[in-house]
């Protein structure tokens, strides 16, 4: 994505941290681009589980993404702010931001993803999640998730670092539950029928995060 599409949707939120937080985000993190190609070519409409401000709908909307997006979080002053950020651009018809938690599932079939979630959730709190989310894909569509996996390196400590500033800090109330190991999130995506393909997708990131993207097998 472009300097100039970085900052117009940037622009559409409101204060300088936000906007700042947009533009490194839009700059910097991989998973909106890995998320665009895993989902593209389907006309099927997109749940993102835990939206935080409706980035990934904004990103793909500028990509020229038709399909429906359904945006939910469970932090009342996020989806506000995406609310908010979708008016501002025209996008209310396309764009759906709901405040609801991973337990308030919509009815709908289509592709899930779920970015940076998983590890907030404690162990048996993120295998329901993961029997919840492949509920709600259709035949062709795709499971995707960017989750910190628990590894013996230098790039899962730094990390656990930023989680404990990202939790003092009241953006993520109550921090990181639960980091799971690869092992621990392909079982259940296999149990249900799945393929799986884990990846790393640090992007330029010290972070130890991980792309995992799960279909029917074809």
């Amino acid at each position: 994505m472009d300097r100039t599409t970085r900052e117009m949707i940037a622009r559409r939120y409101d204060g300088r941290l936000q906007r700042c937080h947009v533009r490194w985000k839009l700059r910097v993190d991989p998973a909106y681009a890995a998320t665009a190609a895993a989902i593209a070519g389907t006309p099927l409409p997109l749940l993102d589980i835990g939206c935080g401000l409706g980035l990934l709908g904004q990103y793909l909307n500028a990509l020229g993404h038709v399909q429906p997006y359904v945006g939910l979080d469970h932090d009342h002053r996020k989806i506000v702010a995406a609310q908010s950020a979708a008016h501002r651009a025209g996008l209310d018809a396309v764009v759906n931001l709901q405040h609801a938690g991973a337990d308030e599932l919509p009815v709908m079939h289509g592709h899930v993803a779920l970015l940076d979630v998983l590890h907030y959730l404690s162990a048996e709190r993120q295998r329901s999640l993961l029997q919840a989310a492949t509920g709600h894909l259709a035949p062709d569509g795709c499971l995707v998730i960017r989750s910190v996996l628990r590894e013996p390196n230098w790039r899962f400590h730094a990390t656990r670092v930023e989680e404990f500033f990202l939790r003092v800090s009241g953006w993520i109330p109550g921090g990181a539950q639960h980091y799971p190991t690869a092992a621990e999130l392909r079982r259940p995506l296999e149990d249900a029928g799945l393929g799986v393909c884990i990846e790393s997708l640090r992007g330029r990131t010290p972070y130890n995060s991980y792309l995992i993207v799960a279909r029917a097998h074809r």
